[in-house]
């Protein structure tokens, strides 16, 4: 079913919300400041492409403060409006039920998007 559920999820916009992920992740790791977040831009991207059968979780506590910091630098830089973008299109397609899926994903993207440090994809 994630196998299908994938290829659907390509086909009607999965990738194109990849290479989005991709490209700006191209650009932060043109700046040394923006490696880290070139990486979590690249975490958020692999995810986007494939996000059916994977799983989102926090990493042990004791990361430490710094990631607390990247999160608010990361809200400010622009992740609330991915987050916000993930939440609309997550409720659009919460209106059919075959979309109900599709917006589940929205919806666990949204939340990495939003603050995707000290977090791991399985």
């Amino acid at each position: 079913m994630s196998l299908l559920g994938n290829i659907i999820w390509l086909i009607f916009g999965g990738l194109a919300t990849a290479i989005e992920y991709f490209i700006s992740s191209i650009f932060l790791f043109i700046t040394i400041i923006g490696i880290p977040f070139g990486l979590q831009t690249l975490k958020l991207g692999v995810l986007a492409l494939w996000p059916f059968g994977r799983n989102v979780v926090a990493k042990p506590a004791g990361s430490g403060c710094l990631f607390t910091l990247m999160n608010i630098i990361w809200i400010f830089a622009g992740g609330i409006w991915i987050c916000l973008s993930h939440l609309l299109f997550g409720l659009l397609l919460f209106v059919t039920i075959i979309g109900i899926p599709f917006g589940r994903q929205h919806f666990k993207l949204a939340r990495l998007a939003l603050t995707p440090f000290n977090y791991e994809i399985r």
